[in-house]
C-alpha cells in the first residue's frame, strides 16, 4: 500500500513527514478514533462517537469510498457532553460511549449541574448503514427538560479527496430534503451517479432543519428516554428496512459476527492479555472481512484501505491460513475472478496479473486516480500462486485448486514474459503509467528502494522478496500441477524454481553487508541496504541455509530490533528514519512473515524474541489491537511504542500477525494425507504456560488440542476430535 498521507507516496519529502507521534499509552482513549465496519460501509468516530469537520480529517461514515456524513454532533444545552467512557466490544459489532452533561447555565445562572444527565450512545453498521441509540436518563430527584441536538453534514467527498488530493471540479450537492421524521441529503458527481444519505430519527425531532435535529426532552426523576437514528445509504432505503429498527438490526449484525468467527479455530491461554490480543485479532478480522459472491475477503485497513488489495488479502490469507483456510478459499477465487485479461498502461495491466487495488468512488470511476482497478503491483502475483500451493497443502481441497488452476497458469505466465522484462530470470517492476505507483513492492513509498548512498534506485527494478515469492510460487505451482496429473509440467516448475536459487544466491547475496541485498536497479546494480526484506528470503525458502542464519543474526541485531521489534532497515542506513513509512519503521506483518521464516530455518529462539516484543506492544495499544505500523525508536524503560500517527487501525495483515507469530513459535504445519496436525519444535515464551486450540479443521473433521510448557518442553495433549485426527509433535 502507499502511503496513506499522499496518493503514491510521491510527495512524501522531508518537509511534509508528519511532525507530531503518539506515546501508546492508555491515555489514547480520549485520542485514538473509533472504528466500525460492515461490507462496503465503515466508519470513523471521535471518542464521543461524533464526527467532527476539520482539514484533513478521517472522521467520517463512509460507503462505497465516499463520504457520506462529515459531520455528526452531539451537544446538551447546547454544549458538547463529557466523556466517561468510549469503548468497542470485544466482537466490534458496536461502539458504546457514555457521556454526561457538563455545568449548564441561563443568563449567568447555574441551571444544571454536572453528571446529572446520562447519556450512553450506542451505534453499529449493518448492511449500508449507520444504527444509533441515544439513551438518556435524568440521575436528579426533579424533572428535567433537556435540549438534545445533532447537528449534520454530508461533503460527499470522495476518499481520495479526504486523503489530501485536490479537484477543479466536483458535482452538485443538491438541497436537502426534510420531512418531520427525516432528512435526504444527496449528490450528483461528475460520474452521473447520485449518492443519497437519508436520516430518519424516532420519535420525530421537536425542529427539523437542513443541518440540525433537535429534541426537547421532559425526563422524570430518575427516569429516561431513547432516541433512536439511522443514516441509510443509496438503494438500502426502504419501508421494510426501515421498519426492522435499531434492536433486530443489531441482532442480525451480532448474528453475523458470530457465524464469521465459526469458520475460525479459537485459541485461548493461560495469559489474559493474550487472550485478550487473540480475541481482538479474530474481531477485526471478521470486522475486515467483507462478503463477495467468490467467499469472504479481507478489505486491507482503516480507514485509507478499507477496500479490496490484492496483496494485503494474501498475505493476511497466509498468516491466518491454520485458523481459517475458508478466507484463503475466498481471496484466491474473488482475486481469480478479477484477473488481468488484457495490457492497459494506465492500470498497469497486463494478461495473467493479480490485482492490486479496487476502488468504487466517483475519482476511481471517472478516472481522476488509476485505482478503479489498479493492477501495479510486482508481488500480488507470485503471492497468488503461493497461497493456492499452501491452501492445497492445508485442505487437501484439490477441487478449489482445479476451478482456479487456468488463473495459477496464467499467472505463472505472467511472471515469465511480462515480470522478467529484460530475460535475466529476475522478476523487475516499473509502471507504465506516471499516475502509478512508482514503487510497486510491499514498501512502495517513493523513497523506500535506495542505493547506500542514498540515492533512489531507477527501475525496472527487481526486489530481493519478490524473487523469493516467485521461487515459492514455482514449487507451489509443481506441487500443484503434479496432483492434478501435470507431471511434465511440474518437473519443468522444479527445474526453474532451481535455477532462479541459484541466480538469487550469485546476484543477491553481499558478503560485504552480510545479507541479501534490498533490490538490483534497472543497470542490474545492487542496492547494498540491510533490509527487512531480506527476511522474506527465509520466509519463502529460498535462502541457503548457512546464509540465512547470518540474515538472521543481522535483523535480530540492535540496528535492527528496536525491543518491540524489527525494524524495515537498519539504523546505519542512509535514509534511515524512524518515523518514516518504510524507511525504520516496525510493521507487525513483517515481522510475522519473518518469525516463520526463521520457524523454516529453525530459529526458535529468535522466534521467541519476535514474538515477546510484539506481544509486549500490543500490550500499550488501545484495544490490544496492533497497529499498521509505529515508529522505530528504541524501546525504553516504562514506556510503549511511538504510534504512526495515520497508521490503519485495524489493519488485516497487522492484526493477524499474533496468530502467525504463535504458529511460528508451535511449528504448527499440516499432513493431509497422514490426517494429522503436526508440531515441529514447539516453543512458547516465557509468559505463556498453557495454550489451547480448539476447533482445528483438518479433511472435514476438527481437533481440540492443548500445548502446555514445562521442564524446558512443550508436550501437546489432544482434549477431542472427530474423525481419525492425529497429533505429531517433534521434539
Amino acid at each position: 500500500m502507499s502511503d496513506p498521507m499522499f496518493l503514491d507516496g510521491a510527495a512524501s519529502s522531508a518537509g511534509q513527514v508528519p511532525v507530531f507521534y503518539i506515546p501508546a499509552t492508555t491515555s489514547l482513549q480520549e485520542r485514538r478514533p473509533r472504528t466500525l465496519k460492515h461490507g462496503d460501509t465503515f466508519a470513523v468516530f471521535d471518542h464521543n462517537g461524533d464526527i467532527l469537520q476539520g482539514p484533513g480529517s478521517p472522521e467520517g461514515l463512509f460507503h462505497a469510498d465516499t463520504r457520506r456524513l462529515s459531520l455528526c454532533r452531539l451537544t446538551l444545552g447546547g454544549l458538547r457532553p463529557l466523556l466517561l467512557s468510549s469503548t468497542l466490544r470485544a466482537d466490534n459489532a458496536t461502539l458504546t460511549c457514555d457521556l454526561t452533561n457538563p455545568d449548564l447555565f441561563e443568563r449567568g445562572r447555574l441551571v444544571l449541574e454536572r453528571d446529572v444527565i446520562h447519556v450512553r450512545r450506542t451505534k453499529f453498521l449493518w448492511e449500508g448503514a449507520c444504527y444509533e441509540r441515544l439513551g438518556i436518563v435524568n440521575h436528579s430527584t426533579e424533572p428535567r427538560r433537556v435540549r438534545l441536538e445533532l447537528s449534520f453534514a454530508a461533503d460527499f467527498a470522495d476518499l481520495f479527496e479526504v486523503r489530501g488530493n485536490r479537484r477543479e471540479r466536483r458535482g452538485i450537492v443538491h438541497t436537502p430534503v426534510v420531512c418531520p421524521d427525516r432528512l435526504i441529503l444527496s449528490y450528483t458527481g461528475l460520474d452521473k451517479v447520485r449518492r443519497a444519505t437519508t436520516l430518519r430519527f424516532d420519535p420525530p425531532p421537536s425542529r427539523l432543519s437542513e443541518e440540525l435535529a433537535l429534541f426537547e426532552l421532559d425526563l422524570p426523576p430518575q427516569g429516561g428516554c431513547s432516541v433512536h437514528l439511522e443514516a441509510v445509504f443509496d438503494d438500502f432505503v426502504s419501508d421494510e428496512r426501515l421498519a426492522r429498527g435499531f434492536r433486530t438490526a443489531l441482532r442480525y449484525a451480532r448474528h453475523a459476527l458470530r457465524h464469521a468467527s465459526l469458520r475460525m479455530a479459537s485459541v485461548s491461554s493461560s495469559n489474559e492479555i493474550f487472550n485478550e490480543i487473540a480475541r481482538r485479532t479474530v474481531a477485526d478480522l471478521c470486522m475486515l472481512a467483507t462478503d463477495t459472491p467468490q467467499g469472504p475477503y479481507p478489505y486491507a485497513g482503516i480507514p485509507w484501505f478499507s477496500a479490496v488489495f490484492g496483496r494485503d488479502a494474501l498475505i493476511t490469507a497466509l498468516e491466518l491460513l491454520w485458523i481459517d483456510p475458508g478466507l484463503a478459499r475466498g481471496v484466491l477465487r474473488f482475486l481469480a475472478a478479477h484477473q488481468a485479461t488484457d495490457e492497459n498502461s494506465v492500470t498497469d495491466a497486463e494478461p495473467g496479473k493479480i490485482l492490486h487495488e479496487m476502488r468504487q468512488g466517483e475519482m476511481a470511476a471517472l478516472g481522476e486516480v488509476p485505482f478503479g482497478l489498479y493492477y501495479g503491483s510486482v508481488d500480488s502475483t507470485p503471492l497468488f500462486v503461493m497461497l493456492a500451493g499452501a491452501y492445497l497443502e492445508r485442505t487437501g481441497d484439490l477441487d478449489t485448486i482445479r476451478s482456479i488452476w487456468p488463473s495459477v497458469r496464467a499467472a505463472l505466465e505472467w511472471i515469465g514474459r511480462y515480470g522478467d522484462r529484460d530475460g535475466d530470470g529476475f522478476v523487475e517492476y516499473g509502471r507504465r503509467s506516471e499516475h502509478g505507483l512508482a514503487n510497486q513492492g510491499w514498501k512502495d513509498s517513493h523513497d523506500s528502494i535506495f542505493h547506500a548512498d542514498g540515492r533512489l534506485a531507477h527501475g525496472p527494478i527487481a526486489l530481493v522478496e519478490v524473487q523469493a515469492y516467485v521461487y515459492a510460487a514455482k514449487r507451489a505451482a509443481a506441487t500443484m500441477a503434479r496432483a492434478l496429473g501435470e507431471q511434465a509440467y511440474g518437473a519443468k516448475l522444479d527445474m526453474q524454481a532451481e535455477l532462479l536459487r541459484f541466480n538469487f544466491e550469485r546476484d543477491f547475496w553481499c558478503e560485504d553487508i552480510g545479507t541479501y541485498v534490498l533490490a538490483l536497479d534497472a543497470d542490474k546494480r545492487p542496492c547494498r541496504v540491510r533490509s527487512s526484506n531480506a527476511g522474506h528470503a527465509l520466509f519463502a525458502g529460498i535462502a541457503d541455509s548457512e546464509r540465512a542464519r547470518r540474515v538472521a543474526a543481522g535483523l535480530m541485531s540492535s540496528s535492527f530490533h528496536c525491543g518491540w521489534g524489527i525494524r524495515t532497515v537498519a539504523t546505519s542506513e542512509a535514509r534511515y528514519n524512524p518515523m518514516s513509512y518504510h524507511n525504520g519503521s516496525v510493521w507487525p506483518h513483517d515481522n510475522a512473515l519473518i518469525a516463520l521464516g526463521f520457524a523454516r530455518y529453525g530459529l526458535k529462539d529468535e522466534v521467541i524474541r519476535i514474538f515477546n516484543g510484539l506481544f509486549a506492544a500490543a500490550t500499550h495499544m488501545d484495544l490490544r489491537r496492533l497497529p499498521e505500523l509505529f515508529c522505530g525508536f528504541a524501546r525504553r524503560p516504562g514506556r510503549g511504542p511511538t504510534l504512526y500517527p495515520v497508521a490503519c487501525m485495524p489493519q488485516a495483515w497487522a492484526a493477524v500477525a499474533p496468530l502467525a507469530l504463535l504458529q511460528a513459535s508451535l511449528g504448527l504445519g499440516f499432513d493431509v494425507a497422514g490426517r494429522a496436525v503436526r508440531f515441529e519444535h514447539p516453543v512458547m515464551p516465557e509468559w505463556l504456560e498453557q495454550v489451547s486450540l480448539r476447533g482445528i479443521s483438518l479433511c472435514g473433521h476438527q481437533l481440540d488440542v492443548q500445548l502446555h510448557r514445562g521442564s524446558g518442553e512443550v508436550a501437546a495433549t489432544v482434549l477431542g476430535r472427530t474423525g481419525p485426527l492425529r497429533v505429531v509433535s517433534i521434539s
